[in-house]
């Protein structure tokens, strides 16, 4: 089927004057609630949290495009062993600290005892020894209960390492242009976990077996054993379990969701199975409520094994950030001698990000991929950089346009007058569809397929096209008018990605 150039146009015309491209509100705007980035306190982001924040940010991105009310939470990891491990080690180290006396009645000092980089350094050394040492790992554990039950010393240190942690991953998160509305943690569901327990056992749904408490969530239809949930262990304690079904309860209560969005390491795809499987059979959500587990895979080195440091460690966040933006710096040195230093370090931050983003974005969630800088800081191929750069040379062609005398409003597109200006022309026809597309599958690889593509089918139209020297007037608005439509659609996309263009490379 071939469509008439006329009805092209036509379309483009509508698109390019309604909002948002002409992307149809949804009918009933719904509450969606994604549960991403989950870091625990007091331990630095490391590359194993990148995929969460990534994705989940996207993903946010694109539901509120759609319309909806999106409400992100970071999910804090703020109230496990952990802290136990930390607050033990502290002990050992300072015994004097009045936090430790429990017969102290006075207020507890302002300032914490201890800077961020001395706790990420007492975390690792705290958990080896718990591996070691039994007698450790108790007092770990003892010391845990003390925060959950809330002896007044051992809350008041947790709220110093809360205080310190916050900032730091905050900072982190912002490096990746990754915002959060809600900064909620384990903790705050503490209030409701009595509750759901009693809840569960009035309803018959939970029992005991080997003196832990659980519920079955076993269905006809399962090809495979699908274990029961354990709400509480032999000795009491609570389990992410259920933490994650308290906090359900919450964001029901609170927010009024209508659907609920995970994103974690497909590894915990039976840890959600049963999480929503009690979630239903005890009425916490209703049968319309939208459950969604979203489990990625992992990013691995060249040798296809997890990436990590040279030394075999798990590497920061912040060290794989400053590598790429060091490379994309090198590499803006290198093609370009009429820039400052403070633009090519800025402009590197934008692309290395970029880079980043793209080069995780364009795989599906659910597979691993392999990290290959090389490759994600390349300026051809299907990368971030080459998408910045098509976007770069757009807006370098409408400066141009502009010293010429040339006006950017009010232009005209025309009837396509070749196939690679129609191909264009359709690429960009496809923008809803694709939005619709990655809404309904909560997938923002089919964001960066379809940036790829009209990227492609504008650097063909712009080898092959004059745009500049055109001399027949009404053409070359009408060329100029196709390019600011592509410049929009490509920056709107963009942004459901995560990221933002220079205006020069």
């Amino acid at each position: 089927m071939k469509l008439k150039a006329g009805f092209v146009k036509a379309y483009l015309e509508r698109m390019a004057r309604a909002e948002k491209f002409g992307v149809e509100p949804p009918r009933k705007p719904e509450t969606i609630v994604i549960d991403y980035g989950g870091p625990n306190v007091a331990k630095p982001l490391h590359i194993g949290h990148l995929r969460s924040a990534i994705i989940g940010e996207s993903i946010k991105r694109i539901c509120r495009y759609r319309g909806h009310r999106v409400v992100a939470d970071v999910h804090l990891g703020d109230w496990g062993l952990q802290m136990g491990l930390i607050i033990t080690e502290l002990k050992r180290r300072t015994p004097g600290l009045v936090y430790f006396d429990d017969n102290y009645r006075g207020e507890y000092p302002e300032k914490a005892p201890f800077t961020m980089a001395e706790l990420e350094e007492i975390y690792p050394v705290a958990s080896a020894k718990s591996k070691e040492d039994a007698a450790y790992k108790q007092e770990a554990l003892e010391a845990t209960v003390r925060i959950q039950k809330g002896a007044p010393g051992y809350r008041a240190l947790w709220k110093q390492i809360m205080r310190v942690s916050l900032p730091d991953l905050k900072r982190n998160y912002e490096d990746l242009q990754v915002f959060f509305d809600l900064w909620k943690g384990e903790s705050d569901v503490e209030p409701y976990i009595a509750g759901l327990v009693e809840r569960l056992q009035k309803q018959g749904l939970a029992y005991e077996s080997e003196g832990a408490l659980v519920v079955d969530v076993r269905e006809e239809t399962d090809a495979k054993e699908i274990p029961p949930c354990i709400i509480l262990k032999s000795d009491g304690a609570a389990l992410y379990a259920t933490t994650d079904l308290a906090t359900i309860q919450e964001r029901m209560e609170t927010l009024h969701a209508d659907s609920l969005i995970y994103l974690t390491d497909k590894r915990q795809e039976m840890h959600f199975l049963q999480v929503f499987r009690v979630a239903k059979k005890s009425g916490l959500v209703s049968e319309e409520t939208k459950l969604k587990h979203i489990g990625f895979g992992t990013m691995n080195g060249k040798d296809g094994k997890p990436f990590k440091t040279r030394e075999g460690g798990v590497m920061r966040l912040e060290y794989l950030i400053r590598d790429i933006n060091e490379e994309m710096y090198r590499k803006i040195v290198e093609s370009r001698q009429d820039v400052s230093e403070e633009e090519a370090r800025e402009t590197a931050k934008v692309i290395g990000l970029a880079a980043i983003k793209y080069g995780d974005l364009s795989n599906q969630a659910s597979k691993d991929y392999i990290f290959d800088m090389e490759r994600f800081t390349s300026f051809e191929g299907d990368t971030g950089p080459y998408i910045l750069y098509t976007i770069v040379r757009i807006k370098s062609i409408l400066t141009r346009y502009q010293e010429q005398g040339g006006s950017l409003e009010g232009l005209a597109l025309q009837d396509a007058s070749n196939a690679l200006e129609k191909d264009l022309m359709m690429q960009l026809c496809g923008f809803n569809a694709m939005l619709e597309g990655a809404y309904e599958e909560t997938a923002p690889h089919k964001v960066c397929a379809y940036i790829y593509d009209l990227a492609n089918a504008f650097n063909k139209f712009y080898h092959e096209t004059k745009i500049i020297s055109e001399e027949d007037p009404a053409k070359k608005a009408g060329w100029i008018a196709l390019l600011l439509l592509t410049r929009d659609v490509l920056e709107t996309c963009i942004d459901l990605l995560g990221f933002s263009a220079p205006e020069r490379m």
